[in-house]
């Protein structure tokens, strides 16, 4: 039950990424605007509402993916900081290839947050439906935000496309 709900918003994400990168060299501002709302909201779904629960479930350990998960989140939150261009677009696309798989895959986190939900599942799914829109601020390009950027793909283990 989760594990349909959260891959239908991926599914939904990934469409409006496709459509922000349909024409090579270029953007389009509207469906991107679309997908960076929407991906900043479903990483907060993940990280204030998935996550906890999971680690509720485990009696406070928290899942072993999480911390990866948590890495990847930070480099996409990053990423969607400055103005985008194709070789940001392409360094989300790349990151959200592997990182959908240890989300959607066998025995990942969305397989293990339904097992681990039991009858707290409909609360969850009602939870992460009603999460709200997340508020996005304007695209910064400065040196700072640049070089965060940069440090959060590291941590993760990424670098930008070029």
């Amino acid at each position: 039950m989760l594990t349909e709900f959260l891959v239908e918003d991926h599914r939904r994400l990934d469409g409006l990424l496709n459509s922000a990168m349909a024409h090579p060299g270029t953007v389009d501002d509207r469906a991107y605007g679309q997908f960076r709302a929407g991906l900043l909201r479903h990483i907060g779904m993940e990280e204030k509402i998935l996550l906890p629960a999971a680690q509720r479930q485990r009696g406070g350990e928290p899942l072993s993916l999480a911390a990866k998960l948590r890495l990847d989140h930070g480099a996409l939150a990053a990423l969607l900081m400055p103005t985008p261009t194709p070789a940001i677009l392409a360094t989300i696309q790349g990151i959200l290839v592997g990182h959908n798989v240890l989300e959607e895959g066998p025995a990942g986190l969305y397989e293990t947050c339904d097992s681990l939900a039991g009858s707290e599942g409909e609360t969850i799914l009602a939870a992460l439906r009603a999460a709200p829109e997340v508020a996005v601020m304007k695209y910064n390009d400065s040196p700072a935000v640049m070089n965060a950027v940069h440090r959060a793909l590291e941590r993760a283990g990424y670098h930008l496309h070029v």
